[in-house]
């Protein structure tokens, strides 16, 4: 189905974006053509791959290529990610209040009332131990009624679940984090490799924010 700037396919591996991750980039293939996917964008219930090029027309088979290499730096950021909300939220008991993420790079930000550099330093210390402590990272699924019996499931200081989900995704990295969570990840906290804190910054009295970078 053609709609707008983009086509809706049968079925994707594109990751439309969403929680803080970028949505996928490639390619669709189909006859002669290699069309670049700018984005994917959700529109009524249907996921829209942005073209940069020819549309191929109804019925058309396309094969479609993922950018991997920017796709698996999201993956092992967004993981980073959920390493330093694990760790913060096991040590420090506080809440995420926000977060974003481009490849190899992000930020996430907790209710703090302070936050210094020596802070910042325990943290990578402590976020390190767990990408050498090689957890494993599984996914499952809960109903909506299972998954509210679990405390701190949603480690947000809001909840951002729509009501209309009637089925959870999780993402527990064992041992140390579970939370709801509809994004991409790698299996081993391994994978994730060596992450440094490059900044901190306070975003209001109770809102402190952490930047990270991932090696590449």
């Amino acid at each position: 189905m053609v709609a707008g700037k983009g086509v809706v396919l049968d079925r994707t591996a594109f990751y439309p974006g969403g929680g803080g991750q970028p949505p996928d980039t490639g390619t669709l293939t189909f006859g002669d053509n290699e069309v670049r996917v700018k984005r994917i964008r959700r529109t009524d219930g249907e996921y829209v791959h942005e073209l940069d090029g020819e549309f191929p027309t109804v019925g058309t088979k396309v094969h479609g290529v993922l950018d991997w290499e920017r796709r698996y730096q999201l993956m092992r950021t967004h993981t980073a990610l959920h390493i330093l909300c694990g760790v913060v939220w096991r040590d420090y008991q506080a809440q995420v209040t926000g977060g974003n993420m481009e490849p190899l790079k992000a930020r996430m930000d907790f209710e703090f009332e302070n936050m210094t550099a020596e802070f910042a330093h325990e943290v990578e210390g402590l976020i390190n131990k767990e990408v050498e402590a090689a957890r494993d990272i599984e996914i499952g699924n809960l109903s909506r009624e299972e998954a509210f019996e679990i405390p701190d499931l949603i480690r947000t200081k809001i909840n951002l679940l729509p009501p209309q989900i009637t089925e959870i995704r999780t993402v527990d990295i064992t041992g140390l984090d579970l939370q709801a969570d509809g994004g991409t990840h790698v299996h081993n906290t391994s994978e994730v490799g060596h992450i440094r804190v490059v900044g901190h910054e306070s975003k209001g009295r109770i809102n402190k924010r952490l930047r990270i970078e991932v090696d590449a």
